[in-house]
């Protein structure tokens, strides 16, 4: 039964090669020409293989792998390099990767090493869904994206996390005192309406085009998201 694999690799004929004979061998390949578009795509967990070349542009595969590890993802990883030293691998393996195989290789040693992964992961636990809803709402902490209803919400990073960590309280009333220690990091009240615009500009965002509000203010006591009472 074939699965499903993410290449990250930036040199065209090496990928084209790797897709075909990953594809023949009933593999569905996905293929990324760069480490960030890599991380995007890898990030919600839906991969049962990823291999990463270690010198992409954007995003390096080692920092692709960190970032990765750092978000709990656990999916299987071969890196592929040029990069050959006993330290060099190392590395590779201390980072977080399965498996390591120096450029240039033959294509069946990597089918090879991508079998004898793919068999290993069969042991695994799932990974868990990280995923917040809030009735139409669904936040992806990984890819930390937004959607309401299937419509996806652009957030800056900044209403991005005001939004998660109401979701997280969802139906509880969220003092501005706590939105100053937690979105903010201020352990102080700068006496100023920062919270109250942020507040506003998320609230647009996410019920704009819809019919039911679903970010509340709560008079004298703070906001709460989730549905009227």
């Amino acid at each position: 039964m074939g699965r499903k694999i993410l290449l990250v690799e930036d040199d065209r004929e090496t990928a084209a090669y790797l897709v075909r004979g990953l594809s023949e061998e009933g593999h569905s390949v996905e293929h990324a020409d760069e480490g960030r578009d890599g991380l995007f795509r890898a990030s919600d967990g839906s991969f049962d293989l990823l291999i990463l070349d270690r010198m992409v542009p954007g995003l390096d595969g080692l920092g692709l792998l960190k970032a990765l590890r750092a978000a709990g993802v656990t999916t299987p990883v071969l890196i592929l390099s040029a990069l050959a030293s006993v330290s060099d691998r190392i590395e590779g393996l201390e980072g977080g990767s399965d498996d390591y195989l120096v450029k240039p290789f033959s294509f069946g040693e990597l089918l090879a090493r991508v079998n004898a992964l793919l068999r290993r992961s069969e042991g695994r636990p799932a990974a868990p869904d990280l995923r917040i809803s809030v009735g139409d709402i669904e936040i992806d902490p990984l890819a930390r994206s937004v959607r309401r209803a299937g419509r996806r919400i652009d957030l800056k990073p900044r209403e991005y996390r005001l939004l998660e960590y109401l979701a997280r309280n969802e139906g509880r009333v969220v003092t501005r005192t706590m939105l100053l220690e937690q979105v903010w990091d201020y352990h102080f009240d700068p006496g100023t309406n920062v919270i109250d615009v942020h507040v506003s500009r998320l609230r647009r965002k996410l019920e704009e085009g819809f019919d039911h509000p679903v970010l509340h203010t709560v008079r004298g006591a703070g906001y709460r998201l989730g549905a009227a009472a």
